[in-house]
């Protein structure tokens, strides 16, 4: 049953990625490109913590970290550098 129900889950956090994707590519302004690329890593983040429990890895558990961290200080300098222009001042 838990198989069944992390192969449905992988399959729609895979279409919430790729809608996610074409937002990122289609995005009006900056503003929705660095929310849909904050949106990208979370669904990164779920689709590697649920291959992890598919094929019972806990490589993809430390990925999913990495990913989460990375996501976080790219996130803050995207932005940061969009009010100001730059991002270390």
């Amino acid at each position: 049953m838990l198989n069944l129900a992390v192969t449905i889950a992988l399959g729609l956090v895979s279409a919430a990625f790729a809608l996610t994707l074409w937002r990122l590519l289609r995005g009006p302004d900056q503003p929705d490109r660095i929310l849909a690329l904050d949106t990208l890593y979370v669904n990164a983040i779920a689709l590697l913590v649920l291959l992890g429990i598919h094929l019972d890895s806990s490589l993809y558990f430390e990925a999913a970290l990495l990913i989460a961290m990375m996501g976080f200080v790219g996130t803050v300098a995207l932005c940061k550098y969009l009010l100001r222009g730059d991002i270390i001042e």
